[in-house]
Parts: C-alpha cells; structure tokens; sequence
C-alpha cells in the first residue's frame, strides 16, 4: 500500500520543484532585464551655474521664477509664481492666469508654493534663503546675450534642443529682414530707439530690451553716431526733448505707454524730425517690449516686419 503511494507522491513533489524553479529562473530574468535604479531615468541633474555647479530637477514641475520667467513661458516651463513685472506684461497675461505673483522677499509665500525650482537674479538679497526652499539658479542680467540666456533656459529644464531649434530659425529670419530693409532703403539707413513716459525720454543701445537686439545685432541696421557714442556703452541714455533731433535716425522706433501723454507729438521739435516728417515712426507698447525673450521677440519682428517693410 505504502509503495502503491509512493511513486504519485515523488512525481508530485518533482513537479512542485520544476514549477518553482522555473518561476524563480523568470524571475530572475526579469529583474535582469528591468532598469536598476542606477540607469533609470535620473530624477536630478546636475546644472552649471555662473555660481558653480547645483543639483537640480531633471524635468520641474513647480518652478517659481523671480527672473526669466517669459524664457521659461516659451519653452512651455511649468510656473507656481512669477514677479510681478511679467504679470503685468499684456503679452503674458493669458498665459498667467492664476499664477501667484511673488518677490524676493515673500519667502513663506514661496515656501508655501512648493517649488522643486527657484529661478532668480544675482541682485537679490535673500537668493542664501530661496535655496534653502528649492534648488535655486541665479542669473545676472545682461552677463548672457539674449539668445545665450535661452539656451541657458533651455539648458536648465532639459529643453536645449527646443531652444536651439528656436535660436537657430529667429537668427536666419530676422537677418532675412535687415537684409530686406538695406534692400529696400539702402545699407546706410539708421535707426533710433526712443522711449517717453510723457515727462523723460530715453535712448538706448543694442541691448535693452525695445527690440534693440534685433534691429542692431539680428537685423544688423545702423545706429546713429549720437547714439552709438552717448547710449551704446551704458545701455541707455536719458535727453531733453529738445535734443531730440540730434539722435534721430532715418526710422524711429518710438516706445510708448499707448494710455500715456503724447502731446510731445504736437511740438514742433518732434514735427520737424526728418523720420517724422517722412511717416517713418514705428510704435511699440512699452509694456510689452522690456523682454528679450522668444514670445517677445517673435511679437516685436513681426511689427518690425510692417513698419519697414509693409508685411505681416
């Protein structure tokens, strides 16, 4: 009786084993076959910064950016908060609702916000307590020319190819336009960059905003002698009404509030201008033109494109 069971008994306890051990064999093909945690996608990346380098998201999520916040709106970056000044930018606003505008100084309401990334300027003061909140980069405004800055963006939330792309085609159209606009007017024309808060009126050099960058450096059009020798070194420089004449070029870029006083535009100064008298005064908000950015920009060359050339 007891061999009658036996043999049953061993073919059974065979199979449990050969079961097990191919169960095991799969599993451990599996394991060998999924990613360790070593070559998994990395969580953290490591930036260089013009501060060294710093351990950041490879891929943030909640970014609070006290400085370059339109850089990361372009390359479709994720904001939390954001200052105050691209909030009240008309080009910005749509795409800002909700966001909590921030300073500085708010540290508790950035705290509270959770950011994985601080982006902020070398001039602040508390940038020693931002990163203790998050990883926080820090910039220096003007250190990088506007398409340098992008790609450093880019760099940062693991878009670099999207703003190079970017970069790569503004360059070849804009340079399209200046040459259309020599083409059109011949290679000496000039052109002056003036703004006006209805009391001051500023002139300004080939990077400050105003879309300076493209019509000097991208465009590569002349800047006035007056200009060039007062403005180009300090970025701007301040006149009287009066003067005004005297840094006007053969097309004016003239940056208004479009709410403001422009009763100058009445003065006989301001009538006598060769560029006036001609109907070559281009006007741009000033609220919407005090970025460099790629949204800015784009918008900029394309009222450019008009004022010059007749094109949309």
């Amino acid at each position: 009786m007891k061999n009658k069971w036996l043999i049953p008994v061993v073919v059974l306890l065979l199979a449990i084993i050969s079961a097990c051990g191919r169960q095991a064999s799969d599993s451990s093909q599996h394991a060998s076959a999924s990613p360790s945690a070593d070559s998994k996608e990395a969580e953290t990346k490591t930036y260089e910064s013009e501060q060294g380098p710093i351990e950041v998201p490879a891929h943030p999520k909640r970014i609070v950016a006290l400085t370059n916040a339109p850089n990361v709106l372009a390359l479709g970056g994720t904001l939390v908060g954001v200052d105050q000044w691209t909030q009240m930018n008309p080009l910005f606003k749509d795409k800002l609702v909700g966001i909590e505008v921030v300073a500085e100084a708010d540290l508790e309401k950035i705290m509270a916000l959770e950011p994985d990334l601080i982006i902020s300027g070398s001039h602040m003061n508390n940038n020693a307590e931002l990163a203790k909140i998050a990883p926080t980069v820090v910039y220096t405004w003007g250190k990088l020319d506007y398409l340098s800055q992008q790609l450093e963006i880019g760099k940062l939330l693991n878009k670099e190819q999207e703003a190079q792309a970017w970069v790569n085609d503004f360059k070849k159209r804009a340079e399209a336009a200046g040459k259309a606009i020599k083409a059109k007017f011949g290679e000496n024309i000039s052109v002056s960059v003036i703004e006006t808060d209805a009391k001051n009126f500023y002139v300004f050099g080939d990077k400050w905003a105003r879309g300076t960058e493209i019509l000097y450096q991208a465009m590569q059009l002349n800047m006035p002698d007056k200009v060039k020798k007062d403005a180009l070194g300090p970025g701007y420089y301040q006149l009287s009404q009066e003067v005004l004449p005297e840094y006007a070029g053969d097309f004016i870029v003239l940056s208004r509030d479009p709410e403001s006083d422009k009763s100058f535009m009445d003065s006989e100064v301001w009538k006598k201008i060769p560029a006036v008298k001609n109907n070559r005064v281009i006007e741009i908000n000033t609220k919407a033109s005090t970025y460099s950015d790629p949204v800015t920009l784009e918008y900029l060359l394309e009222i450019f494109k008009k004022g010059f050339l007749g094109k949309e």
